[in-house]
């Protein structure tokens, strides 16, 4: 249990831009800054994170929260889990307890993984470097391909002994149970019989981008003819291979500051770059590429660098996975190494200098990389050529931008020796039948005129004078006004205006009570509601106390309340456009929302006494209601001319 005065520390310490910028690159747009949101698929920013608030909101998906919230949300952590995550970002110290065995049977099964997943990488570590085994096999492997001590210590590589049931044993030692080993894929059973599905190999710690280990490679050093050479964690509630990124945890800084990935095959390709000092690097890990894979690297860059071994029917293999990636609308630039050799090899063979002067000199792009080696098996026969025309065609049909299509058209119609039209005619043929299929898209608008709105397409469209949109708006202006205090006017004893100062807060909670309103929304009276309850205490409270809300609806719905329904164009700014903020008006926005949720209230209330009026029979009943019905009106229009309003009824 991480104690209060932790947590509050924790939270002090949280600056959101650094939270989410871990995670999403992000730019800055006058006091906010924006990106491609990692909650849905998208190719223009609607993500916005403000630091000024400490909380973020998607107006393409409806996401929003506070630093907490997004660990939580991004990495599937619990609370506790996004807190120590955090915590150790932030270099806060929190007392760790060790779990006893009654603890780790009341922890969820993915706290339960993550934390099985420690105790097997710090088994592992201490096997490869505290144990004769570890150090006579599995680091000596390790140094004879020139692995520094450093390079093995960052990447918390380690050993799993020969024996069978080693790591089983250990852990069953320590209180983990049989059932749970099994489950979550560290120990495999047949029969009656438990054995390690690591034993006798290099474990290579598999990282999420947070930093958690979430699954493990392991290599096997001796020649056994029945056992494949890598074996990985199977998927579980933590792990899923074609989500994960080897080396993402360690890479995604450089490949941010860096603007480009280097996409490798294999563990030890990474590993080598990294010691080389090119560290914006990951691996696919053998798999095929995945639209997963693909979105975690654009949340970085839209540059990818592929390097490949320079074995043709593995290139050849991979060109629908790149396709994929040239469908994301990111720059794919192939790396083809000598014949016989990898990037490991070759990085451990030359000075990094001559590693990386290597890689920019030979990075080609891909459609026209891929347009040449096609065209190279052709050699002259038409049906092959052909072939190749649609293949390159279809790959050109798959980038999102026009001009860019027309650029590599231009271009692989030089190389092909085929007319422009030809190519041009084929693309749009293609397009046309994917937008037959395509069912109606409504897209997220550009800059319209001088304004950008950014509206979640899921939020239903409130009207501007319903009772919603003015209970909306009055419980907005709490939230994000409350603490500010505005200047009123007060009659004193020989009648005359004297001054005085009052919180926002206060202003609208004593005004609603004195009238004796209630919300038509349940959920936005709940949050009225602990404006009253704070105000009995003498205190307002903030958007933290709002944010960490112990409710999540009423967290969820303060956040969106909180962040502009607006968003200003960069346009304005490079025109220097000044544009009044509400903040400069906020007494005049309070009085006037008062006055409108005033109105909605009192039509409401004529309403219900006309019918009540048509419902009697009694005389002086009728006459009773006519009289309030007369006040109701008065005040109604007493508070419309305020508004600048003309009552027609």
């Amino acid at each position: 249990m991480i104690s209060r005065d932790t947590i509050d520390n924790i939270i002090s310490a949280i600056r959101i831009e650094e939270v989410i910028g871990d995670f999403v690159t992000l730019r800055r747009r006058g006091a906010n800054m924006i990106g491609l949101c990692p909650f849905h698929n998208e190719k223009t920013p609607s993500f916005t994170v403000s630091p000024a608030k400490g909380i973020y909101k998607c107006f393409g998906c409806g996401k929003a929260g506070s630093g907490v919230s997004f660990v939580m949300e991004h990495e599937h952590f619990t609370y506790p889990e996004a807190l120590r995550y955090l915590a150790n970002k932030y270099q806060i110290e929190i007392e760790e307890e060790v779990l006893t065995t009654e603890m780790q049977e009341q922890l969820s099964e993915r706290e339960a993984l993550f934390n099985l997943n420690q105790f097997a990488r710090d088994y592992f570590e201490k096997t490869l470097h505290g144990t004769e085994e570890g150090k006579a096999i599995g680091l000596s492997y390790l140094k004879e391909r020139g692995i520094r001590d450093d390079i093995i210590r960052k990447f918390q590589l380690g050993y799993s002994p020969s024996t069978w049931d080693a790591f089983t044993e250990h852990a069953r030692e320590q209180g983990y149970k049989l059932e749970a080993l099994v489950k979550s894929g560290m120990t495999l059973q047949k029969e009656e019989r438990a054995y390690d599905r690591f034993h006798s190999r290099v474990i290579f710690p598999i990282h999420s981008v947070s930093g958690k280990v979430i699954g493990f490679g392991g290599r096997i050093l001796t020649s056994e003819k029945n056992r494949p050479k890598y074996v990985n964690s199977p998927e579980s509630e933590v792990y899923n291979k074609s989500k994960s990124l080897y080396g993402i945890y360690f890479s995604r800084n450089a490949i941010t500051s860096k603007d480009n990935c280097y996409l490798v095959e294999g563990y030890t390709d990474v590993i080598s770059l990294h010691q080389a000092g090119i560290e914006n690097v990951v691996a696919s890990s053998g798999t095929s590429l995945t639209h997963d894979q693909i979105r975690m690297i654009l949340r970085y860059t839209k540059q990818v660098t592929i390097l490949y071994d320079g074995d043709p029917a593995g290139i050849k293999a991979s060109f629908r996975g790149i396709d994929m990636i040239v469908e994301e609308g990111m720059d794919v630039k192939i790396v083809l190494f000598p014949d016989g050799e990898d990037p490991d090899s070759y990085v451990r063979n030359h000075h990094p200098s001559e590693v990386e002067e290597f890689i920019n000199k030979r990075a080609d792009n891909f459609i026209l990389f891929k347009t040449k080696l096609l065209l190279e098996e052709t050699k002259g026969d038409p049906i092959k050529k052909a072939g190749l025309i649609k293949e390159i065609v279809n790959t050109i049909s798959l980038i999102p931008d026009g001009i860019s299509r027309t650029l590599y058209i231009k271009e692989c119609s030089a190389l092909m020796n085929v007319p422009e039209q030809v190519l041009m005619n084929e693309v749009r043929k293609i397009l046309r039948n994917k937008l037959k299929k395509r069912i109606p898209e409504v897209e997220r608008p550009e800059e319209v005129g001088w304004l950008e709105e950014t509206t979640a397409p899921s939020q239903e469209e409130i009207d501007l004078i319903s009772d919603e949109y003015q209970e909306r708006e009055l419980i907005r202006q709490l939230l994000l006004y409350g603490r500010e205090s505005i200047t009123l006017q007060k009659i004193d004893e020989d009648g005359r205006e004297v001054p005085f100062s009052m919180r926002v807060a206060d202003f609208i909670v004593v005004d609603i009570l004195r009238d004796d309103l209630e919300f038509e929304s349940a959920l936005y009276g709940r949050i009225f509601a602990e404006f009253v309850a704070a105000r009995e205490r003498d205190e307002v409270p903030d958007d933290t106390y709002f944010k960490l809300h112990a409710d999540p609806e009423i967290a969820h719905t303060a956040i969106d309340l909180m962040v502009s329904q607006y968003e200003l164009s960069e346009n304005w700014e490079k025109k220097s456009i000044i544009v009044e903020e509400e903040p400069k008006h906020i007494k005049e926005l309070i009085i006037s929302s008062m006055l409108s949720f005033k109105v909605k209230k009192l039509d409401k209330i004529i309403t219900a006494k006309q019918k009540e009026m048509q419902e009697t029979a009694d005389p002086k009943e009728v006459e009773l209601l006519l009289s309030e019905l007369r006040n109701l009106k008065a005040s109604n229009i007493q508070i419309n001319k305020k508004l600048g309003r003309i009552i027609t009824k």
